[in-house]
């Protein structure tokens, strides 16, 4: 005899309750839409299948609980002690299962309504989106917001975020993402710089100016970005201030500090109002959008379609073209400097 252990595979619990699951999971539901319906014949109309079909599916869960549910005659069917116990106990369950699809189907056809998870850049995340969330709030009550702003790029699946608001380039495949508008960048001075220095006309003539810079999440400065004859050129200009924060390098071109390259959703205002007057504008970017982004055209949650509409159509009305506005301010103070500058001379 052979003295080699014979050895027996352990049965798999997992496949084991897999299987009693998907058997009886069809019992379930034929045994619970008889007792509900009151027979085999409107049962089966009600499940849309035969009756036989029925009749097999509780059979089938009567031999695997090892008892009979129902006593059928030609005349009634009826629960059996056994039956009625069984029917008890699943009836709260089914009862939350059916809940949870109706609720699932008012998230689908009713009025929106659940949280929403937002992500935005801080600059536009103040600028533009969170200025318009109020309104949205009076046309969806029912919906509510969590709006984080932060510069980094987000993983919108692992940090479950419903939607994010992106500037710049987009190289993310595994996201839907739709440009709301074209991203202008302006360098801006203040009125009162702009009278004492001659602004620059070239990228080469930014050395001669202080310039701010912006500090990037991942530690570099912020490039300025140009076009040139059709090329994009990039450079940093030196200068005495870094900040980390978009609002932050307004301020000090506010200020007179210098010069800064911003987001024409910052400055349009300024620019319309005269706080502010552009530069190199003939130079400026033409390939960075604003981008909303989320992970799946397929079976959005109402919530999300109306918040992505809501949002496409208000910032697209937006009059953030501020580039011949600029042009216009910065044309009327380079005057002023020429005629100072003769007076002098003559004086």
């Amino acid at each position: 005899m052979s003295n080699v252990p014979h050895h027996t595979t352990a049965p798999d619990h997992r496949d084991s309750l897999a299987t009693s699951l998907s058997a009886s999971y069809a019992g379930v539901v034929a045994f619970l839409t008889v007792v509900n319906e009151g027979s085999f014949s409107r049962a089966a109309e009600r499940l849309g299948i035969g009756r036989s079909a029925v009749s097999r599916s509780v059979q089938k869960l009567e031999a695997q609980l090892g008892a009979r549910l129902l006593s059928r005659t030609t005349r009634s069917t009826t629960t059996t002690r056994e039956g009625e116990q069984f029917y008890e106990n699943c009836r709260p369950g089914v009862e939350k299962l059916l809940q949870a699809l109706e609720d699932m189907r008012d998230l689908r056809d009713g009025p929106p309504q659940g949280m929403l998870k937002i992500s935005a850049s801080l600059g536009f995340g103040r600028k533009v989106v969170a200025p318009l969330l109020a309104d949205f709030r009076k046309a969806y009550p029912a919906v509510g917001l969590e709006l984080s702003l932060e510069d980094r790029t987000v993983d919108l699946a692992a940090e479950r975020i419903d939607v994010a608001f992106r500037d710049g380039r987009l190289e993310d495949s595994q996201v839907v993402a739709k440009r709301l508008i074209p991203m202008q960048m302006v360098v801006c001075a203040s009125p009162e710089y702009a009278r004492r220095h001659r602004l620059p006309t070239s990228m080469a003539e930014l050395d001669g100016h202080p310039c701010i810079n912006q500090r990037l999440p991942n530690g570099r400065l912020q490039p300025w970005e140009f076009r040139v004859d059709g090329q994009r050129h990039t450079l940093t200009p030196g200068g005495d201030i870094v900040v980390n924060d978009p609002s932050l390098a307004l301020q000090a071109v506010m200020d007179g500090e210098g010069l800064a390259q911003l987001a024409a959703y910052q400055v349009s205002d300024d620019l319309h109002a005269g706080r502010l007057v552009s530069c190199l504008n003939a130079f400026a970017p033409d390939d960075r959008g604003h981008y909303l982004c989320y992970l799946s055209r397929h079976q959005l949650p109402k919530r999300i379609r109306v918040f992505i509409d809501f949002m496409s159509d208000r910032i697209r009305a937006m009059d953030i073209d501020c580039t011949m506005v600029g042009l216009k301010s910065s044309a009327a103070h380079v005057r002023p400097v020429v005629a100072e500058t003769r007076a002098q001379a003559v004086a």
